[in-house]
């Protein structure tokens, strides 16, 4: 059993730093039933910090799994409008939101993929609104992990059984977001100045261009005229601070929709819808994918992009030094929350307006003008590595080193 002491502290960590939780607010929390033992701690706390109620939406792998083997395609890609008026409900009132994600990586891989897209995509245009609550940071919003069974079997396959794994994965979770320091509170402060550091200097540069080149990877990014870094914690509208991502050490922006030309590859497997994608490949011109291939789960990556004109091209690009903890720690964790914290990623889709001067203010029709991508997805993968080479583009033309063999290359 991971222990209690450091439990009580990653969830008041979750709460103070992650969502912020304010007297007086509602907070919806989304958890797996498997968690439930922490998802009760996280809701005692709530409200004992004087939350006014606490909604939680509960899930099942388990029944996850038999809902899509045995419903028909039509009732997948049906939402019920209760369930997206729940969600907008708790919005509007400003509630917070808190993602306790701890998902099998191979929940999904004898599904018809195609199913899986479809019932994927169903959900993100029932959900449109409300993802504008979190894409502007209208609200507080946090998403943390806790092991479960199948996923820490999936990190520690060496492991006796499901417990055992599970219990190591507690300890490598406490150590990455800094829950068995003495104050996490204050060491996540510390890390939040850190990474607004990062931001700043990258900010100062306005960047016209970033070129990366490691094995597998030959491609330039044009970067918005205006475009905005942001890194660590985020404010909404009213001014309260929070951390969308724990862990987190990225620094991120938004590359031009229209002007990303090159080749990547992956460097960490991506799991998306269930399935796992590795091994694959990016061709990008004018900023849109005209070519791709993948080893494993090439019908999957086929359905991301086939999810709409958006999701063939990119939102973000983000820049993690190889020195993180969670690449140092040796570990693939297969879930994207921590491996796009080991490494410098981009995200197929939906852009953050955020990450451009006055972009939340935008209509959709400007932001595309300014270069910022819209889609109703947004897909982080891993690229970076200790072989990657970062060189940026000044606005006079000046080329100059930005990562060296995955380290900064810069002064921080």
């Amino acid at each position: 059993m991971a222990d209690l002491e450091l439990q009580e502290k990653y969830a008041e960590l979750a709460l103070r730093t992650g969502v912020n939780l304010q007297k007086g607010q509602a907070l919806m929390i989304n958890s797996s039933i498997e968690g439930v033992a922490f998802t009760r701690i996280v809701v005692r706390k709530a409200y004992e910090l004087g939350a006014k109620e606490v909604m939680i939406n509960w899930q099942d792998d388990a029944i996850t799994l038999l809902k899509y083997q045995h419903e028909s395609e039509q009732v997948l890609t049906t939402i019920p409008q209760w369930q997206v008026d729940k969600f907008l409900s708790y919005a509007k009132d400003g509630a917070a939101l808190l993602q306790i994600r701890s998902t099998n990586p191979d929940l999904l891989k004898d599904v018809d993929a195609e199913k899986v897209a479809k019932a994927t995509k169903a959900s993100a245009q029932a959900m449109k609104e409300f993802r504008q609550y979190t894409m502007n940071d209208r609200i507080a919003w946090s998403i943390i992990s806790i092991p479960t069974g199948d996923w820490a079997q999936k990190i520690f396959p060496d492991a006796v059984d499901q417990e055992e794994a599970k219990e190591r994965l507690w300890q490598q979770i406490f150590k990455i977001v800094r829950v068995d320091q003495d104050d996490p509170i204050a060491a996540w402060d510390q890390h939040n100045q850190t990474l607004k550091d990062a931001r700043e200097v990258l900010n100062n540069k306005k960047y016209k261009q970033l070129i990366f080149k490691a094995p597998g990877t030959d491609i330039t990014f044009d970067l918005p005229k205006g475009h905005i870094w942001k890194g660590g914690g985020a404010k909404t509208a009213d001014g309260c601070h929070f951390n969308p991502n724990m862990p987190t050490e990225e620094v991120f922006t938004l590359p031009h929709k229209y002007h990303v030309n090159g080749t990547v590859s992956n460097t960490k497997p991506l799991i998306y819808g269930g399935n796992t994608i590795d091994n694959f490949k990016l061709t990008f011109k004018d900023g849109k994918v005209v070519d791709f291939e993948a080893e494993t789960g090439y019908q999957t990556l086929k359905h991301l992009l086939d999810t709409d004109e958006g999701a063939t091209r990119l939102g973000e690009l983000a820049l993690v030094p190889d020195a993180s903890p969670i690449s140092q720690s040796g570990l693939i964790f297969y879930n994207t929350l921590y491996d796009e914290n080991a490494s410098c990623h981009i995200a197929l889709g939906k852009a953050y307006p955020n990450n451009l001067e006055g972009g939340s203010e935008m209509s959709d029709q400007e932001l595309d003008k300014h270069g910022v991508n819209d889609s109703l997805t947004h897909v982080d993968f891993m690229i970076g590595s200790s072989e990657l080479d970062i060189d940026g583009v000044t606005e006079d033309g000046a080329i100059e080193p930005v990562f060296r063999k995955g380290a900064w290359a810069i002064d921080m």
